[in-house]
């Protein structure tokens, strides 16, 4: 670092940094950079022992001052709960004798939401401060670093430390302006328009439909929403990744930026889908039922997305990771991009290979997805 005063270090936590001082740096892009999501799934038991996930926060600061620059740092004894699947690395480079994990993660956890994963005061700091993450991984013999959903200004600054970037799609829904769910209807083809007004009636009938923000989040809620949560996380990921505390955290410290979307027969919750509010863009997080009703999933996680962000004046909806699916509902392919650091020179050979295969894959996909959208064509 060329300022002697200046001096990178490791935190246990990011609950050790203070509130105020963090967010100073994160701002209010993105929710999930935020101490309030951050130390929400520390103090709920998401993240600690037992998990896999050790919180290993950098920053950089001046002779012991507040920090300049941080990154949210997790060491990992697995790749579970990231959305950029690495798991083939990892086989490969232990196959042939190697120690893949732990390994260093720069990322929003369980979060494939793209966002900041450099939080800086100046971005002359970029660079130092992801030259502290590979002298940890060095100095601690970790296999390698991987920061996961960089936002587009920051891609270039992992590309310029010599990080190789790795392209993958997920779907958003864009808002065009429109002041009602009608409205981007009539963006579609005929038939698509007639699908979804199908799937949405069929979803709807004989249920009640209601957003919940802030106060109106009760732990009844909660309770009703985590059983909904288990069931989804079992059958995805053989367990939850969240604890049950972490959703009454994340709606005491930041209910205003959630909605809880919940499908109720009569008076009983029966499916319900969370998100968070970003200033420009609604998360769709988590999404769980305990009945099984055609077309919910698609009601609550996307078409009920879209009428949230069109009353909000959010300018997209973030649906997360993967679902082809999508698509047929007004979803578009949208590029993201992951950055990775790897100590060994033939791990890193290699991976630099699969990589550029892989580049050619995903761009030929997003060509051929952005063709069969079910938009009006002409």
């Amino acid at each position: 670092m060329s300022d002697p005063a200046l001096a990178a270090r490791l935190g246990g936590s990011v609950g050790a940094f203070a509130a105020a001082d963090w967010n100073a740096l994160a701002g209010a892009r993105n929710p999930f950079m935020r101490h309030e999501f951050l130390t929400a799934m520390e103090d709920s038991g998401s993240i600690g022992p037992g998990t896999g996930w050790h919180s290993a926060p950098l920053v950089i600061s001046a002779d012991g001052g507040p920090p300049l620059a941080a990154m949210p740092a997790y060491l990992k004894e697995h790749s579970q709960g990231e959305y950029v699947f690495d798991h083939a690395w990892a086989d490969a480079y232990e196959r042939a004798g190697g120690r893949y994990y732990p390994k260093l993660l720069i990322a929003a956890p369980f979060t494939p939401a793209t966002g900041p994963r450099l939080l800086l005061s100046d971005e002359a700091l970029a660079l130092p401060l992801i030259a502290a993450a590979e002298k940890l991984c060095r100095q601690n013999g970790v296999s390698s670093a991987h920061a996961t959903f960089i936002e587009p200004a920051q891609q270039v600054l992992f590309q310029e430390a010599g990080w190789l970037l790795r392209h993958d799609l997920q779907f958003h829904w864009h808002n065009r302006g429109f002041a009602s769910f009608e409205d981007f209807l009539a963006t579609l083809s005929s038939r698509k328009r007639k699908d979804l007004r199908k799937e949405r009636a069929a979803a709807q009938a004989g249920l009640d439909i209601v957003h919940l923000r802030g106060a109106e989040i009760e732990e009844r809620h909660w309770d009703a929403f985590w059983v909904f949560y288990q069931d989804t996380g079992a059958r995805k990921w053989g367990r939850p990744y969240l604890t049950r505390e972490a959703f009454t955290l994340l709606g005491e410290r930041m209910g205003e930026d959630l909605l809880l979307i919940m499908a109720l027969d009569g008076t009983e919750p029966i499916a319900g889908a969370l998100n968070f509010i970003g200033p420009d863009a609604l998360y769709g997080r988590y999404w769980g039922a305990t009945r099984d009703v055609r077309f919910l999933h698609f009601e609550l996680c996307y078409y009920q997305a879209i009428d949230a962000a069109i009353d909000l004046g959010l300018a997209r909806v973030e649906a997360g990771a993967q679902g082809g699916h999508k698509l047929a509902r007004g979803y578009e392919p949208v590029e993201t991009v992951s950055a990775h650091w790897l100590a060994e020179p033939g791990l890193r050979r290699a991976v630099a290979e699969y990589l550029a295969q892989e580049r050619a894959g995903i761009a030929g996909d997003r060509l051929y997805l952005a063709e069969r959208t079910p938009f009006r064509k002409g």
